[in-house]
């Protein structure tokens, strides 16, 4: 079992490592605290391919296999894990045009979306069904050459700056099981009777919006539905998910790594009855917990992504990745601020913004609640 990088990854982490250091990390707290949004960083990203990260070659993106991906995700969350957020449910969106949608579909949006020009999302969440998709009330009513999509999402991350949006709509409100009845609409912004509504004030996770849209008797082409039939909408959304896991860990694993790579300076540095604080026992133990399971972490998001490389169902592994990947932030985040003891506590130090941003990722992509029932059951089925 090789747990190494192959030369290309390594390259790849690389790239990225330096572009976080250089253009990401100096202007992050300025960025996060102001509320602005970080338009030169995009243009970067761009200019380096990262929005085509999950779109083949032949449609203009650099198709990176899942270890890579995350490995992007780990770099670029050290840095600053809402920046992350920018690529995160755009490139979940390339990879439902690029698995499911129709050669016309692909030749349309695939290249402008690999380029950046073309900026997307995943339109999943309702204010009343969040980790319980089959809830969902958003309709689709098919109406000649149309459909007519009445509904509400909420928690839309790049919703104001999408032009298009997978969304997922009910094409059969009486089918049974109520999955059969799902799909998923590609719906563009200015399409009449498509509107977004306000921006979620959010604790953490600030670089990109999180937004409400609404439908009312929005027309959309029935062209624009994903794939050659309805009733595939689920399971297009579920599969993005288990591969969108492998970026959620990696983001965990960021921002805990970051956490620890903090505390163990300020151990370092912080002097306490004539001695570094690194010097005392208590101290000792919280960073050796903590550098164990960043490492740990690590190594169990890459080897769920490897399972996602070898073409094998992983949605096993990419959970319990997920899921400790993010338990584990939360914790790397709070020993790192308890090591700075009341300096953790200031909006001055990185340490803070770190501890406010760990908490999505035990949220978003499935609670960790909801993973941790999938993965007993899919025990318990072998």
């Amino acid at each position: 079992m090789d747990f190494e990088l192959t030369p290309e990854q390594q390259a790849l982490q690389d790239l990225i490592r330096d572009f976080a250091r250089r253009s990401i990390a100096p202007v992050a707290r300025e960025l996060e605290q102001s509320g602005r949004y970080p338009d030169e960083i995009v243009d970067e990203m761009k200019a380096m391919g990262l929005f085509g990260m999950l779109v083949p070659e032949a449609y203009g993106g650099i198709g990176l296999d899942a270890v890579s991906y995350s490995l992007v995700f780990e770099e670029l969350s050290k840095a600053w894990m809402g920046i992350a957020g920018v690529l995160g449910t755009h490139s979940m969106a390339c990879r439902i045009v690029a698995i499911n949608g129709t050669e016309e579909q692909k030749r349309r949006w695939l290249p402008e979306m690999a380029s950046g020009a073309v900026r997307s999302g995943l339109a999943l969440t309702e204010p009343s069904a969040g980790s319980d998709l089959q809830s969902i009330t958003t309709t689709a009513r098919r109406d000649g050459d149309h459909y007519v999509v009445n509904g509400a999402k909420t928690w839309i991350t790049n919703a104001r700056r999408a032009r298009v949006l997978p969304v997922l709509v009910k094409t059969d409100e009486s089918a049974q099981p109520r999955h059969r009845g799902m799909s998923l609409l590609l719906i563009e912004s200015g399409t009449p009777g498509f509107s977004v509504g306000n921006d979620i004030p959010k604790l953490g996770y600030r670089g990109p919006e999180s937004s409400e849209i609404f439908f009312v008797d929005c027309k959309v082409a029935v062209d624009n539905l994903i794939g050659a039939s309805e009733g595939q909408g689920l399971q297009q959304a579920l599969g993005a998910l288990e591969f969108g896991r492998c970026n959620i860990a990696g983001r965990a694993v960021g921002v805990a790594q970051a956490a620890l790579d903090l505390a163990l300076s300020y151990a370092r540095e912080r002097r306490a009855f004539g001695h570094p604080i690194a010097d005392f026992q208590a101290i000792q133990l919280k960073l050796a917990a903590v550098a164990t399971e960043v490492q740990a972490a690590r190594l169990l998001t890459r080897w769920a992504a490897a399972k996602l490389d070898s073409g094998q169902r992983a949605d096993l592994e990419t959970g319990m990745a997920k899921f400790f990947a993010s338990e584990v932030a939360l914790r790397a985040t709070l020993e790192s601020m308890r090591i700075h003891g009341g300096y953790g506590y200031s909006a001055e130090l990185e340490v803070e913004r770190l501890y406010r941003d760990a908490p999505l990722m035990a949220i978003g992509e499935g609670t960790n609640e909801i993973l941790q029932t999938v993965i007993a059951k899919l025990l318990l089925a072998t």
